[in-house]
């Protein structure tokens, strides 16, 4: 009998599942955003736009001539249960779905959303990982002097519920006006480790990231990568546009920088496709993940890479 229906569109078309059970790694999208920009709400979207631009990619790594997907056996396990806006029930939601492939053995590797959505995942990560690290890639720290639930203190609450190694997690590539004074000197004096655009490039990735493996060693880490790290001329779609940030090239190269890393989640968020043109941000995401999911392929081969 032929087949009736076509399923719904899945990363890449990954097999759509309902357990992590089997998988290495799973996709979940976190299709939430706070609501309280006072220009631009969209997020929430993003992660129906990046499996959509998905279908634009090809699954084979002519480098080393393997499939990532095929590798981890990748999963689409949907989206975590959320309603936009409502922080604590969605917060919830999102600490469930991912603790669930994190007990399933499985890395999640998520789609934002915005930046609040990094802190439930946090909490369910740090359950099994107590001596969790963080590499946060974005043009902001998100470790605002502010109080309250939201994208701008994802980092400062992460430091006071304990879910994180402060003193060995580390923002990249911070730049631009900020909303409030002292943003700098607060994530710095949580404990974090900051490395502004201005220092990334003056130094070079190379040596940059050559710090933060010496600095982390093999600890777990958790990958959040904004996609407003990258310049708005090559990711209009975002949250919060900065100038001054990364080309796709120059953004790609300094991900693929993170694979010596014990990469235990990869988080890609803030697309926000009402603001986005032609999917390009949606697109360059999708290319994001499926180099995290190349990241974890290749570390999974390594001899004693758990």
């Amino acid at each position: 009998m032929s087949r009736l229906f076509r399923p719904a569109p899945t990363f890449m078309d990954a097999p759509a599942a309902t357990s992590a059970a089997g998988s290495r790694a799973v996709i979940i999208g976190m299709p939430f955003d706070c609501g309280t920009h006072p220009v631009r709400i969209g997020s929430r979207q993003g992660p129906a736009a990046i499996r959509e631009q998905s279908a634009l990619l090809r699954p084979w790594d002519p480098l080393t001539d393997r499939n990532p997907l095929l590798d981890l056996n990748v999963v689409d396990l949907g989206d975590a249960v959320v309603t936009p806006s409502a922080i604590e029930s969605s917060f919830a939601g999102i600490e469930a779905a991912v603790w669930h492939a994190v007990d399933a053995g499985a890395v999640p590797v998520t789609m934002g959303g915005d930046g609040a959505v990094t802190l439930p995942q946090l909490r369910a990560l740090h359950r099994k990982f107590p001596d969790l690290c963080v590499v946060h890639i974005d043009a902001h720290t998100d470790a605002y002097p502010i109080d309250g639930y939201n994208t701008a203190t994802t980092f400062s609450r992460a430091v006071e519920e304990g879910v994180l190694d402060p003193a060995r997690s580390f923002h990249v590539g911070a730049r631009g006006p900020t909303m409030v004074p002292g943003v700098f000197a607060h994530a710095e004096a949580l404990g974090y480790g900051l490395v502004t655009m201005d220092r990334l490039m003056a130094d070079g990735a190379e040596a940059v990231f050559a710090r933060l493996r010496e600095r982390i060693g093999g600890r777990p880490v958790y990958l959040c990568f904004d996609m407003d790290f990258f310049d708005p001329a090559a990711a209009p779609g975002v949250c919060t546009p900065t100038w001054g940030g990364a080309s796709a090239r120059e953004g790609l190269d300094i991900l693929r920088r993170c694979a010596d890393f014990r990469l235990v989640a990869c988080d890609i968020n803030t697309v926000s496709p009402p603001h986005d043109v032609g999917g390009m941000t949606a697109f360059l995401a999708a290319t994001v993940l499926w180099n995290c999911l190349a990241m974890i392929a290749e570390r999974e081969r390594r001899p004693n890479s758990r």
